[in-house]
Parts: structure tokens; sequence; C-alpha cells
């Protein structure tokens, strides 16, 4: 995939040097990255969605239809990873990065383990990020 849609949640005001959303589907917003051919292209924000209007499902619909291809994230629950996994959004997890800039570029060299059942939370609790 030589161009990606890379999203990452983050705290206000979003941005390459804000720090990591702790849980996606809570966090302030989601800091957009376009990269292509391992290097970042643009960088820009997009607001996120309150739970309410369709759980956790909500913000995975939201990215989806945003087109992003690619969530780095440091903590979330096990149904909205099977979401992000059934419409093709590829998660790593990032839990060890301070803010986003470090996230992107972890992943952009390959470093980012992708995210697994181990990484997941029972959702918004202050240990999302285990």
């Amino acid at each position: 995939m030589d161009q990606m849609v890379i999203a990452i949640p983050s705290e206000m005001p979003g941005g390459l040097d804000a720090p990591l959303g702790q849980h996606f589907g809570h966090c302030d917003l989601y800091t957009v990255v376009l990269a292509k051919d391992g290097k970042v292209v643009s960088v820009g924000t997009l607001p996120n969605v309150p739970h309410q209007q369709g759980g956790c499902m909500a913000p995975v619909n939201h990215l989806a239809g945003s087109g992003v291809n690619v969530l780095l994230a440091g903590g979330m629950g096990m149904r909205p990873l099977m979401g992000f996994n059934q419409v093709g959004i590829a998660v790593f997890h990032c839990g060890d990065s301070a803010t986003v800039g470090q996230a992107v570029d972890a992943f952009l060299a390959g470093s980012l383990p992708a995210f697994s059942m181990n990484h997941t939370c029972g959702g918004g609790q202050s240990q999302a990020a285990l």
C-alpha cells in the first residue's frame, strides 16, 4: 500500500505534537495523516463523534467513511477492534508513544505491533493504555 490515511486518537488541538488520546472512542479528535511511500504528506484533524450515535461502532463507521485505512491506538475494547477488522481498517498498538508524531514515526518505521486481543481493555477505563 503506497498511500495510507492514518488516524490517531489525539488530545486537543491535534497534530503531530499532540498527546495521544488514550482510548480511541473517547478522544478529543483524530489527527489524520496522509502518508505516501513511507513519508508524511499532509496532516489534518477529524472531530470525534459521540458514542450515543451507534455505541462503539459510531467512531469505527465515522473513520471508515472518512477514508481512513490505518488506525494507531493506545487502547480500545474488543468490539470496536472487531469492527475495524470488518470495515478493513488495520489497527496498530502505539501505547508506548507519547505524541502523535512518535506513533506515526514508529508506524512508518514498521515498529508498531498489530493491535491484538491482548491489547484490548474493558472500554474507557483509566487502564486503557495496557
